[in-house]
């Protein structure tokens, strides 16, 4: 079986061959600039103000609450599942040439749910291992000591 070990944080991410013995041999890297911006240069305008309806009362004036809208969904997190879909459609590509068989993806916790997310179920089915670690920036011996042990 040919594996593809696929090595990934929300603003780059490595593409090995599993080799004989264990050894990775990188076959791709995808790499997101936007990612390492703040999110004030992501987007243009604060997010919308909402007005409370507040039932009026004799004698007051004014003065009714007004919040922020937009939730938690912010920029950055919007960036980096756009990276994520980047990836699953690399792999969806690099699989339909029949470059692999099976998938071992590393990555940390938070961008490995928004992967999770954007594999398409061709994809999802080759899956062989997650490891829920950040080892995009380490070298290739702390990957290698991180893969799940193969039969």
């Amino acid at each position: 079986m040919r594996l593809r070990v696929l090595v990934a944080d929300q603003s780059e991410a490595c593409l090995f061959d599993l080799g004989p013995r264990r050894s990775l041999n990188l076959v791709g890297r995808l790499t997101d600039p936007l990612a390492h911006l703040h999110d004030r240069d992501l987007v243009s305008d604060r997010p919308g103000r909402k007005f409370d309806r507040a039932p009026i009362t004799p004698g007051r004036r004014g003065a009714t609450a007004h919040h922020a809208t937009g939730g938690e969904y912010s920029a950055r997190r919007h960036e980096a599942a756009a990276f994520a879909r980047r990836i699953a459609a690399e792999l969806e590509r690099t699989h339909a040439r029949g470059e692999f068989d099976g998938l071992i993806v590393m990555s940390g916790p938070r961008f490995l749910g928004l992967l999770r997310e954007a594999l398409p179920e061709s994809i999802r089915v080759t899956l062989v291992s997650e490891v829920t670690k950040d080892l995009v920036h380490q070298g290739i011996d702390s990957i290698i000591e991180h893969l799940p042990p193969l039969s």
